[in-house]
């Protein structure tokens, strides 16, 4: 039993390697109170156990790679709900170290990914899935900044710069991420083959091609259907690896904080079609469960030999 000690990009030129699934279902299927803006954060900060249970259902689904709880995590919104700046940051790093536990008793080498949600998430109003704050690149850039900065203090093996709308908020985060020399994912989410702030697909994905910490980017938290489209604009642009990390195609109802569920079943993904596009970091957001996953990583084509070998990958500098 033992920790994934290789870089995940060069992981990613041997194959695909299957991401976790979502976090919030997991945690209410445990039985856990998810009402109120905070959201995931709120089993984060009141019961961490039960955070890392659900880290370790999808270990045994097959995870390679696990995304902590820090998705909602932010400063300024929880200041606003009583959490100081220190506690906060306590949150950030807790995030961290659960995931890095249960990667350390999988029984298979396991990846740990630091969470970055997009600002809108840390509104909990559905503005992800908007973009276009009204918020310049550099008061973007201000936001994250602290965030990164915790969150790698506890050296997770890659940043998951994860539904991101709008490509202004990409540039910031690659901003931040060029002062850290840290590793990252960068994950759109997408509608209508654009991100949901309305950018063309290939503008936003050349963002990530120029920047050499980016080890894949790709498309998550979208209608699975949106996801090939998606993978081939970035394939035109880039030869970065890809990702692909679609929810089960329900859609996100802000005003009632509910999931209104697919109108049919979603046929089973394409994953091959999504391989052969480049797709190499392949898994599920959110309402897809630990049997999903095992599902899918029955499917993938496998990855090849030393997956853990090699100097590990962390924090800046590290």
């Amino acid at each position: 039993m033992t920790r994934a000690s290789g870089p995940l990009a060069e992981a990613l030129g041997r194959g695909a390697v299957l991401l976790d699934g979502g976090l919030s279902n997991q945690l209410a299927a445990q039985g856990c109170d998810l009402s109120g803006d905070l959201w995931t954060a709120r089993v984060l900060a009141e019961r961490p156990e039960q955070v890392a249970a659900a880290h370790s259902a999808y270990a045994r689904a097959g995870a390679r790679v696990l995304t902590t709880a820090a998705y909602q995590v932010g400063y300024e919104a929880f200041a606003a709900r009583g959490f100081d700046r220190a506690a906060t940051t306590g949150l950030l790093r807790r995030s961290v170290r659960l995931a890095a536990r249960v990667a350390d008793a999988a029984p298979h080498p396991v990846w740990v990914a630091a969470s970055v949600g997009p600002y809108g998430a840390v509104l909990a109003d559905g503005s992800e899935y908007r973009g276009r704050y009204g918020l310049s690149v550099r008061r973007l850039a201000d936001f994250h900044r602290p965030r990164i900065e915790a969150l790698l203090a506890e050296g997770p093996d890659v940043l998951a710069l994860e539904t991101v709308p709008d490509p202004d908020e990409a540039e910031a985060l690659l901003l931040v991420l060029a002062e850290t020399g840290a590793a990252a994912w960068l994950g759109y989410t997408v509608a209508d083959g654009r991100t949901r702030s309305g950018a063309p697909l290939d503008e936003a994905f050349a963002l990530a091609a120029r920047s050499p910490q980016v080890v894949a980017v790709g498309v998550n938290c979208c209608d699975p259907a949106q996801v090939l489209p998606a993978l081939e604009a970035a394939a035109s642009v880039t030869a970065k690896p890809l990702l692909a990390y679609p929810n089960d195609g329900s859609v996100w109802d802000a005003a009632t904080a509910t999931w209104h569920p697919p109108a049919a079943p979603s046929p089973p993904w394409p994953l091959a079609d999504w391989y052969r596009a480049g797709a190499r970091l392949l898994g599920g957001c959110c309402r897809v469960t630990p049997a999903d996953i095992a599902r899918l990583g029955g499917r993938l084509p496998p990855a090849g030999p030393g997956a853990a070998s090699g100097p590990r990958l962390g924090a800046a500098g590290k």
